[in-house]
């Protein structure tokens, strides 16, 4: 994402992915109007922002960019590495809803790396803990669905041979 450019020439590259480009630089009137129905299923009220520069948006705001322009020629898979830790809890559980919901709607197989085991827990279908490269717990189906974050701390203290005091001291 380029901060010194507007929201429209940021989706523009991002939607134009394994296309044939010419020489031709302008954004035509049917792709802002994409970008226009893209970004109000957002529900951050961007879509009217179009020629805005992306360094006045917030934080969250950024990363729900972030995360469409990702997902505007649907990946697969789709990599979210860490991409609510620098956001406020009420900001990343918005971003973490927007996830959820653009992963569901285009069905996309998507692999989540975070260090927050409620959202480990929470997203997706299977789950896998690593420590020091190694997977040490590959969990999946109605097993992941009754985990708790006891349970992962559990199995991390046992693979590590380091008793936790609590699971922040796995972000270190």
């Amino acid at each position: 994402m380029a901060a010194d450019m507007q929201i429209d020439e940021n989706l523009a590259p991002a939607a134009r992915r394994g296309q044939k480009r010419g020489l031709s630089w302008g954004i035509t009137r049917e792709e802002r109007e994409r970008y226009r129905e893209a970004l109000a299923m957002l529900e951050l009220g961007l879509e009217t922002r179009l020629s805005d520069k992306v360094r006045l948006l917030s934080g969250g705001q950024r990363q729900a960019l972030t995360l469409l322009m990702a997902t505007i020629k649907r990946p697969d898979p789709l990599l979210l590495d860490e991409h609510t830790a620098a956001l406020d809890p009420k900001t990343a559980a918005k971003v973490l809803e927007l996830t959820d919901r653009i992963v569901t709607e285009n069905k996309l197989t998507t692999i989540m790396v975070t260090h927050n085991m409620h959202d480990a827990i929470r997203m997706g279908t299977r789950l896998i803990m690593m420590s020091d490269g190694r997977v040490i717990y590959d969990v999946s189906g109605e097993e992941k669905a009754n985990l708790h974050r006891a349970d992962l701390m559990k199995k991390f203290e046992e693979a590590s041979g380091v008793e936790l005091a609590s699971d922040r001291m796995l972000l270190g």
